[in-house]
């Protein structure tokens, strides 16, 4: 399984890593049975997501997509981080193996879930917002 140099990258070098102190919002993905567990942290000023943390327990290509994913987002509108795909992510990586296509998708579900857990915090409904949050199946059953 080759892996692109800014997959390694990412890997060898994550960014904003780590936990977040009083944030806006903290969402966790992923299932203990595949592996891959993401847990991000946004801090959201006027809408625009000003700090972006994550934690991931997986595998290397978990923490590169976390990482990119944190890069792609901080600075950004909610609107805008909403709009982030898995694809996106995995482009921006140069593409994954098709076995980890699903770290991709726990990254941009992470986000959605950060995002969600803010809107819960300030009384809103997240649904119609950020959409419905499956539960991570497809990466266990390969």
């Amino acid at each position: 399984m080759a892996y692109s140099e800014k997959v390694m990258d990412h890997f060898a070098n994550p960014r904003n890593v780590g936990e977040m102190e009083n944030p806006s919002g903290v969402g966790e993905v992923g299932n203990p049975k595949c592996g891959d567990i993401m847990r991000m942290y946004v801090r959201i000023e006027d809408g625009v997501i000003t700090d972006v943390k994550f934690k991931t327990f997986g595998c290397g290509a978990a923490i590169a997509t976390s990482s990119m994913a944190t890069e792609m987002i901080k600075g950004k509108t909610i609107e805008e981080a909403l709009k982030l795909t898995n694809k996106a992510v995995m482009e921006a990586l140069d593409g994954l193996p098709p076995v980890k296509v699903h770290c991709s998708v726990l990254a941009e579900q992470a986000i959605k879930a950060a995002i969600a857990d803010y809107y819960k915090r300030q009384g809103i409904d997240p649904t119609p917002l950020v959409g419905e949050i499956p539960e991570c199946e497809a990466c266990c059953n390969l």
